[in-house]
């Protein structure tokens, strides 16, 4: 094994930590996604139905996902990747479906005017 030289007027060594969680963050992610996955088959066990069930379900799948993609992922240690990764994406989308609605809501005052509310 060399040693690393201790000349001052060469490039200097850099040495890039590699950081590491600690294992009980982990098991407590999964411990946390165990419990919402249970939450998750409970709401269909105990017969929920409607918007209600269908919010619930949505909601739990949302927060396994956010904990994956956090811990998992490592996006809650890197700032900037977490806004490109997970946030822009969404927020695009948002963009563009309020530009369709724009645009549905002009088609369909055109056809009004010019065609009529029909016969």
């Amino acid at each position: 094994m060399t040693q690393p030289s201790t000349n001052t007027t060469g490039p200097a060594i850099h040495n890039e930590a590699h950081q590491e969680h600690p294992i009980k963050l982990y098991l407590v992610v999964w411990g946390l996604l165990f419990v919402l996955s249970i939450c998750s088959y409970m709401v269909d066990y105990i017969g929920i139905h409607g918007y209600l069930r269908w919010s619930l379900i949505l909601l739990f799948m949302v927060l396994k996902a956010g904990l994956i993609v956090a811990i998992f992922m490592h996006m809650a240690w890197e700032r900037l990747a977490l806004l490109y990764a997970v946030l822009l994406p969404p927020i695009l989308v948002l963009v563009f479906v309020a530009m369709m609605v724009s645009e549905a809501h002009y088609v369909l005052f055109s056809r009004l005017t010019f065609f009529g509310t029909g016969p």
